[in-house]
């Protein structure tokens, strides 16, 4: 009998599955925004953990970073915004064997001139194009898969530690795509190898340098003091050892959805080998955390970049 209901279950959760993926894939972009911001109220009505998360990430963005009451409270929501946009661009691109999405389309083709513009007047320097933790990491990943196509790259490696195939079969959906995983990943070790490889192969690769200290509670993360919003803070150095060993430029960008509007922010490159490359890349983190916070993804979290574990 239990063998029965198992396959019940199971056959259950699929048509569940399907049909959520059938709706969700079928929402308009415009509005994403709109059905996050109520599905929060809702839930927090009946869910007290719900309800505290988003008050404290709206509460650290008023607090700490000194946000109007009204924009941080936008925080609250990011949550379920981040997973309605990752489910809508990943279900839709299913359900329609590749659906495009004009505006990150037109983002991606702003990295794409921006790349090419840097090879034009730094010949032979590999570049990391560094999206930003915003919004959504489906979109994130759209962009990028869309600009190695435009540069003819046919497999864009990837630096990340966000697991995979959360909805889905990743690389039969996101063919361009080829991850080099960092989180439990048995071969973590080999990671510096392969991204040498793929910086040799197309001279561009892709990696978040924004990431937070904290976020890496399996393996201690080796980062760099820098100053940011007047206090001492720590970022991720293993973009700048591995970028000054290429003579690597940096392409910081983040993404911003508005009234069912993608757009982006592109940030000035940065020579990974200079004395100073930290420290801008901090500024351009603290630029977007104060523009943008409401969807920064790891929002909340008290620690921010002020504290890290020693290697």
């Amino acid at each position: 009998m239990s063998a029965i209901v198992r396959s019940i279950r199971k056959w259950v959760a699929r048509q569940n599955f399907r049909a959520r993926r059938s709706l969700i894939g079928r929402i308009p972009v415009k509005n994403i925004e709109r059905l996050a911001n109520v599905g929060w109220l809702m839930r927090s009505w009946c869910d007290v953990r719900w309800r505290a998360t988003g008050v404290s990430r709206a509460e650290l963005g008023r607090d700490l970073l000194g946000l109007p009451a009204e924009i941080a409270q936008r925080a609250r929501a990011g949550i379920l915004l981040e997973k309605l946009i990752d489910q809508r661009i990943y279900f839709g691109r299913a359900i329609r064997n590749g659906e495009s999405l004009p505006d990150l389309d037109a983002v991606a083709q702003t990295l794409a001139d921006e790349v090419r513009r840097l090879k034009s007047i730094a010949p032979g320097k590999p570049i990391f194009v560094s999206p930003f933790h915003y919004v959504s990491q489906y979109a994130n990943i759209y962009v990028v898969e869309k600009m190695g196509a435009l540069l003819g790259i046919d497999s864009l490696a990837v630096v990340s530690g966000v697991p995979q195939n959360q909805y889905g079969d990743d690389h039969a959906l996101i063919p361009g795509i080829k991850v080099l995983y960092t989180y439990n990943d048995p071969n973590r070790g080999g990671l510096g190898v392969r991204v040498a490889r793929a910086l040799k192969r197309h001279g561009v690769a892709v990696l978040f340098s924004d990431v937070p200290p904290y976020t890496m509670h399996r393996y201690p993360m080796e980062t760099v003091g820098v100053s940011m919003f007047g206090r001492n803070a720590r970022i991720h150095n293993g973009v700048f050892r591995m970028g000054a060993t290429f003579d690597a430029l940096l392409l910081p960008f983040y993404l911003r959805f508005e009234q069912g509007r993608f757009k982006v922010r592109l940030f000035d490159p940065i020579r990974l080998a200079d004395e100073g490359a930290p420290q801008r890349l901090a500024g351009d983190i603290e630029a977007a955390l104060s523009e943008n916070y409401p969807q920064w993804l790891t929002s909340g979290h008290p620690a921010m970049y002020s504290f890290a574990a020693a290697k």
